[in-house]
């Protein structure tokens, strides 16, 4: 990594946060700020629902899937695109019905102002644990990318630097400044894609795709019949898995989340919403096959070397090391902005969305006031401010990639998905469930889901079994595997469904 490469990602950062000072434009409420004036065009609306649903570790990790395994992975982006049809056809009408500014904001006109409350602070912890950590892994290839070119840098430096440049244009631009550079961003991770794979291809050996054919690398079908339906609900990328499984987690992840859902009330009207949410799947489909033929052919590249043969800890650090080791000065620096660009547009994304669900789920709620004008555009970038900087401090407390809190984290959304998406549900279907029902099946699901997924495991000799210790001997030596990811959110929402439906017969139906 030379010094044209630090240039390119220096130029880079302070590019951005330029752009996206200027791409904000001017605002005169909260509703431009948080909104753009609901006139943003859905194609860019449509990238920037891909780029902020992309984090680091997508670009890095995606590639490390194909490595060590297969394309199979590629199975729940069509679970993606049923979920998101789900979505566009049951969801948006309801929230363009009501001119609704937040996601929450259906539960507090169905259920009330309680309910909305606790859905925006679930929403709050949520992004914070999950981005928060998010910013920390970014850091991580970072780091060892750094590390490699000789470049003597710590966790909270490059938190920090990544962190200050994000938060100035979303302070200062608001959505419309987070969307186009979302735009921007998403177009330099991809393109660097695209330049490592013109030079991957150039380095392959002949009949690399007949290898990769050979060794079971190019399958992109997993029926996983060849397993025990308690062992299948284990394996989260069977067909099954990934079609219903990865249909549901899009359902609560691009219908209940403020964080995606934010972009899609900030289009033009109902149709361009529903062209940008049904796009993004498509996108989506089209990206991950791009990274996973990053992965396949890095596989081909190292001639199938193991990690350890290849003097790395992680799969993920694969393609950083051909990142620097590989491409040419200044191409390096590039597709390293690309990789920064990639966390940039989930960071800027959840300030934006914190600061408005803080906003209109609970400030104007506990205030009794509507903010709008000059006041109401202060107070939304002072929260946004304040997120940032939690966001950065949260981050800068882990410094032991191996920290188990830092999986939770990662992970978090599964424990509040299901929840969520069941909340909605039942506000969509079922006239009888009163605020007091859907709290108590909310909360009651959130609790049970933690259970679930740390203390549910399967083994092939033992089945079913509850083991509260993942570091027991047992998890070992019995070869036990939790629940498939993907069913996280189904069974959640289905808890709080047959929760909420049982608790709706304490009461008369209303007449």
């Amino acid at each position: 990594m030379t010094t044209l490469d630090l240039v390119v990602l220096a130029v880079y950062l302070v590019g951005v946060a330029g752009f996206g000072i200027w791409a904000g434009g001017p605002q005169e409420s909260t509703t431009d700020y948080f909104l753009g004036g609901r006139d943003l065009p859905w194609w860019a609306v449509c990238f920037s629902v891909v780029a902020t649903e992309t984090s680091t570790l997508t670009v890095i990790g995606v590639p490390a899937v194909a490595y060590g395994g297969s394309l199979t992975f590629l199975q729940i982006t069509l679970g993606y695109l049923l979920g998101r049809l789900v979505v566009a056809v049951y969801f948006l009408p309801r929230y363009y019905e009501g001119e609704l500014q937040t996601a929450y904001a259906f539960l507090g006109n169905r259920f009330g102002d309680t309910m909305r409350g606790t859905a925006s602070v679930t929403f709050l912890v949520t992004r914070l644990l999950a981005d928060g950590v998010r910013l920390f892994a970014t850091a991580i290839p970072l780091k060892v990318i750094a590390d490699m070119a000789g470049v003597e840098m710590t966790y909270v430096q490059i938190i920090l630097l990544i962190g200050a440049a994000t938060a100035v244009y979303t302070l200062v631009g608001g959505i419309k400044a987070v969307v186009w550079m979302d735009v921007v961003q998403m177009a330099l991770y991809v393109g660097g894609a695209l330049v490592a794979i013109g030079f991957l291809l150039g380095d392959v050996p002949a009949g690399w795709w007949g290898t990769a054919v050979e060794a079971g690398k190019t399958n992109l079908i997993d029926l996983g019949l060849d397993h025990s339906l308690g062992r299948w609900f284990t394996m989260p990328y069977t067909l099954g898995t990934a079609v219903i499984g990865g249909a549901i987690f899009s359902m609560a992840s691009h219908g209940t989340d403020q964080l995606i859902v934010q972009r899609l009330l900030a289009c033009r009207d109902e149709r361009d919403s529903q062209r940008a949410l049904v796009g993004s799947a498509l996108l989506v489909m089209l990206q991950f096959a791009l990274f996973l033929g990053v992965g396949l052919l890095l596989w081909a590249h190292y001639d199938g070397a193991s990690i350890d043969a290849l003097g790395l800890q992680r799969s993920d650090e694969v393609f950083p090391k051909y990142i620097i080791e590989g491409l040419p000065a200044g191409l390096s620096g590039l597709i390293l902005a690309g990789i920064v660009a990639a966390a940039m547009s989930s960071l800027s994304s959840s300030l934006n969305a914190l600061a408005s669900s803080s906003v209109n789920d609970l400030y104007e709620r506990i205030t009794g006031r509507a903010l709008d004008g000059a006041r109401g555009l202060c107070i939304s970038r002072l929260l946004t401010l304040f997120w940032g900087v939690v966001f950065i401090g949260f981050a800068s407390l882990f410094q032991d990639s191996n920290n188990p809190v830092v999986e939770l984290g990662l992970s978090i959304a599964s424990f509040t998905y299901g929840g969520l998406l069941g909340t909605f549900l039942l506000g969509l279907w079922d006239e009888t469930v009163r605020q007091l029902d859907a709290l108590i099946a909310f909360t009651v699901t959130i609790g049970v889901m933690v259970f679930v997924i740390f203390g549910v495991w399967h083994g092939p000799d033992v089945g079913w079994t509850f083991v509260l210790n993942p570091s027991d001997a047992r998890v070992a030596n019995d070869g036990l595997r939790g629940i498939g990811w993907p069913w996280y959110t189904a069974l959640g929402a289905a808890l709080t469904l047959a929760g909420g439906r049982l608790l709706a017969y304490r009461h008369p139906p209303p007449t």
